[in-house]
C-alpha cells in the first residue's frame, strides 16, 4: 500500500511511536510561529522553563492582532515579545508588517517542514506542502524549548479535486463547499489531504486559502502536494532553493475519500453563524449589504486583491456600502502601491486598513447594529465583528469586490465582467518590519515586563477526591470566542488572565465569572464540539484561574481538549450522551479516587445532588495522565 503525503513527511520527522491511527507519537518540529495575541503567554512559558537556547531551525514572533495601541497595553506586550525574542534566537516581525501566516507562507515556509504555531490558522503552512499545525501556546513554548510536539495519530481523508474552477468561482469556494459536506466537526481526528488532476490548476495562494479554512473543520491540519506551481510561487519570493517536489505515491491509500468536482461549483456563501452554513450566493439571494471586509489570514494574497482591484477599476463602491481592505502583507500593499492598484480601490471608494488581522479578530471596524457585513474572513461566529446582533456571511473576495459594488450579495458570473488572470509579481520582500535575534546572548538581553503582563495561573496536581459545582451547562458548538471573547475591548488584556477571567463565557451567562469565584471548585457542561474555533489558550487559562476542574462534554474539539489538559483541567466526554440531560446549574460532583481513575478508560462520577451515578470517557494517553496529574503540562516538565 502506497504512502499518503502526510504520513510520508511525518515518518520522517518520527522520533518515537508508530504511525497508526489514533496511537501516540512525537514528531520533530522544524519551525514554529507565534503571534501577539497568544504569543505573551507563549513567551511567559518559555521564560518559565529557563531554557538556553531554542532547538527549532527557525522561529518566528508575529505582531499581526492587537496592532491597535489605544493605551499602554498593547505596546507594552510588544515590547515583551520582541525583548524575549532577542534573548532567545527568535526572529521578530513588527507592527505593520503583515499577518503571520500570509507572511511565513512568503518568506520561511518549505515544503516537507513540519511547522507548530499558537493560531488555530497555522495549516495555511499546508498550501506549501507543510505539515504545519496550530496548538496551544504551551505546546508552541516547549516545542522551541524540546524541537518536538506529541499529537495522537490522525486518520487521513482524501479530497480528490477533479476539473478546473470556473470564473468567479474560486478557493474559498472550495472550501466552503468542503464545509457543506464534512460540518465544523467533519475533520477532527483527520489530516486533510488534496490530490487529484484538480489540484494543478490551483495556485499556492489558492491552496492556502484551502487549508487556512481547514482549521473550521477541527482538522489537524490540512496538505497539498507541493509541485511545478510551488516551485514558481518560491521564485517569485525569491526562495526557489527552498522548493522539493512531493506528493502522495500513486497507489496511496485514505482512510475515506471525498470527491470535489471544481467545475460544478458556484459561488458560495457560509450564512450567519457558522463556517458550515453554506449556500449557494445565487440560493441565498439579493439581501442588502452594509459593509464588506477584504483581508484576513484567508483571503489577503496578492492574487485575491489584484482581482478586487480589477473588479473595483472604474467602479465605484454603492454609496450604502462600507468597504475595508487589509493587505496581506507589507510585500504585498508595496506591490499594490507600485503597480496602481491601490489606486484604482481607493478612487473606487475602498478604505484601507494596516496589514493586520483587523476586523477578523473584532479589532476595530465592527459594523452597524444589525447590518450585513459580507467578509472574506475564516469564521462568522455570532458576535465576532464586535457587534452582537450583527449577520456575518463568509465570502470570496471577487464575491465581495462586486456586491460592494452593487450593493445587495451578488453572484458574479450573472454579471458581464470578465476577470483577469493574475499572476504572481516577482518582487522584493520589505525587510524593514523584521528584527534579527541579539547577538549578546540570552545573559544580556533584559526582558521587558510592562505593568498589565501577569503571569500565567498554574494548577496544582491533582488530588485524590475532586468535588466541583456545576457553573454553567452550554449547548453544542460552544467556541473559544464564546468561552474567553475576542475583541478590541479585551485584547489589550490577553498578558492579564486575572482582569480576563471576569469576561468569560460572558455573551453565554454574565454571571459565570462572579458564581465561580464564591463557589472556588467548578466544572462546566457542554455538548458536542465544546471548545471549536481558536487555538487561544485563554480559553482555558480563564476557567483554570476561576477554579474549574474539569469540563464534561459530548466531545472535545482537538485544540482545545490539549489546552485544557495542559492547565491541568480533565476533558471528559459523556459515556451516556443522555446523562447530559441529568445535570443542573448548581449540582455537586464528585470523582473519588481521582488519581487511580485518570488512568482509567472510563471515570465514575456521582451526582451528590442528585445521588445519580455515571461513567465519563477519559481516555487519555500515558502522556496526558501524566500532566494531568501533575497538574498541567508546566507541572510535568519541571518534574521532568
Amino acid at each position: 500500500m502506497g504512502k499518503t503525503l502526510a504520513y510520508k513527511i511525518l515518518e520522517n520527522h518520527l522520533i518515537s511511536g508508530t504511525l497508526t491511527p489514533g496511537s501516540e507519537i512525537t514528531v520533530k518540529i522544524d519551525q514554529t510561529l507565534t503571534q501577539d495575541s497568544t504569543g505573551t503567554m507563549v513567551y511567559l512559558q518559555l521564560e518559565a522553563m529557563e531554557i538556553e537556547k531554542i532547538k527549532t531551525e527557525l522561529s518566528v514572533a508575529y505582531i499581526d492582532h492587537n496592532t491597535l495601541q489605544t493605551g499602554f497595553e498593547n505596546a507594552d506586550d510588544h515590547a515583551f515579545i520582541e525583548s524575549v525574542a532577542k534573548r532567545h534566537g527568535i526572529l521578530f516581525s513588527k507592527p505593520g508588517n503583515g499577518i503571520c501566516h500570509q507572511l511565513h507562507l512568503e518568506n520561511y515556509g518549505i515544503p516537507g517542514k513540519t511547522l507548530l504555531g499558537s493560531d488555530s490558522h497555522t495549516p495555511t503552512g499546508g498550501g506549501l506542502g507543510m505539515i504545519a499545525i496550530g496548538a496551544g501556546g504551551l505546546d508552541v513554548a516547549v516545542a522551541m524549548a524540546k524541537g518536538t510536539y506529541t499529537l495522537s495519530v490522525p486518520k487521513v481523508l482524501g479530497i480528490h479535486l477533479k476539473g478546473r474552477l470556473q470564473m468567479w468561482s474560486s478557493a474559498k469556494d472550495v472550501i466552503l463547499a468542503v464545509l457543506k459536506q464534512l460540518t465544523v466537526k467533519g475533520g477532527v481526528g483527520y489530516i486533510i489531504e488534496y490530490f487529484g488532476e484538480g489540484v494543478k490548476t490551483l495556485s499556492v495562494t489558492d491552496r492556502a486559502t484551502i487549508t487556512n479554512m481547514g482549521a473550521e473543520l477541527g482538522a489537524t491540519t490540512s496538505i497539498f502536494p507541493s509541485d511545478e506551481n510551488t516551485k514558481e510561487y518560491l521564485r517569485m519570493q525569491g526562495r526557489e532553493d527552498a522548493f522539493i517536489a512531493l506528493s502522495a505515491d500513486e497507489d496511496a491509500e485514505y482512510d475515506s475519500v471525498l470527491e470535489i468536482d471544481l467545475g460544478a461549483l458556484a459561488p458560495l456563501a457560509a450564512a450567519p453563524h457558522s463556517p458550515d452554513n453554506v449556500e449557494a450566493v445565487s440560493v441565498i439571494g439579493e439581501i442588502k449589504v452594509d459593509q464588506v471586509a477584504i483581508g484576513s489570514c484567508t483571503n489577503s494574497s496578492y492574487t485575491d486583491l489584484m482581482k478586487v482591484a480589477a473588479i473595483l477599476k472604474g467602479n465605484k463602491v454603492h454609496p450604502d456600502v462600507s468597504l475595508v481592505i487589509s493587505p496581506g502583507s507589507s510585500r504585498i500593499l508595496a506591490q499594490l502601491a507600485e503597480n496602481g492598484a491601490l489606486a484604482d480601490m481607493i478612487r473606487a471608494g475602498a478604505r484601507i486598513l494596516e496589514n493586520a488581522c483587523g476586523p477578523c479578530i473584532g479589532m476595530g471596524q465592527s459594523p452597524k447594529s444589525g447590518a450585513v457585513s459580507l467578509r472574506t474572513f475564516n469564521r462568522n461566529f455570532k458576535g465576532r465583528s464586535g457587534t452582537n446582533d450583527a449577520s456575518v456571511y463568509l465570502v470570496s473576495p471577487e464575491t465581495a469586490a462586486i456586491s460592494a459594488i452593487k450593493g445587495v450579495l451578488t453572484d458574479g458570473s450573472t454579471t458581464d465582467i470578465v476577470l483577469p488572470e493574475i499572476k504572481i509579481q516577482d518582487t522584493a520582500s520589505v525587510d524593514s518590519f523584521i528584527v534579527s535575534p541579539s547577538d549578546a546572548g540570552k545573559e544580556y538581553t533584559q526582558v521587558e515586563m510592562g505593568p498589565n503582563i501577569k503571569p500565567f495561573p498554574r494548577n496544582t496536581a491533582l488530588p485524590d477526591t475532586l468535588t466541583a459545582e456545576i457553573t454553567l451547562v452550554a449547548g453544542n458548538n460552544i467556541t473559544t470566542d464564546d468561552i474567553m471573547p475576542s475583541d478590541s475591548r479585551l485584547l489589550p488584556y490577553r498578558s492579564n488572565v486575572p482582569y480576563l477571567s471576569n469576561y468569560c463565557f460572558e455573551k453565554i451567562d454574565p454571571q459565570f465569572a462572579e458564581r465561580c469565584k464564591k463557589t472556588g471548585s467548578c466544572v462546566i457542561i457542554g455538548g458536542e464540539n465544546y471548545g471549536q474555533g481558536s487555538s487561544r489558550e485563554h480559553a482555558a487559562l480563564a476557567p483554570l484561574y476561576l477554579g474549574v476542574k474539569f469540563v464534561l462534554a459530548k466531545s472535545f474539539a482537538r485544540i482545545h481538549r490539549s489546552n485544557l489538559i495542559n492547565s491541568g483541567i480533565m476533558p471528559l466526554v459523556f459515556a451516556d450522551q443522555q446523562d447530559y440531560n441529568s445535570l443542573s446549574l448548581g449540582d455537586q460532583l464528585t470523582v473519588e479516587n481521582a488519581r487511580i481513575q485518570a488512568a482509567a478508560k472510563y471515570i465514575t462520577v456521582k451526582n451528590l445532588t442528585t445521588g445519580k451515578t455515571f461513567k465519563v470517557s477519559a481516555d487519555f494517553s500515558k502522556l496526558e495522565t501524566a500532566m494531568i496529574l501533575a497538574g498541567g503540562k508546566i507541572n510535568y516538565l519541571r518534574q521532568e
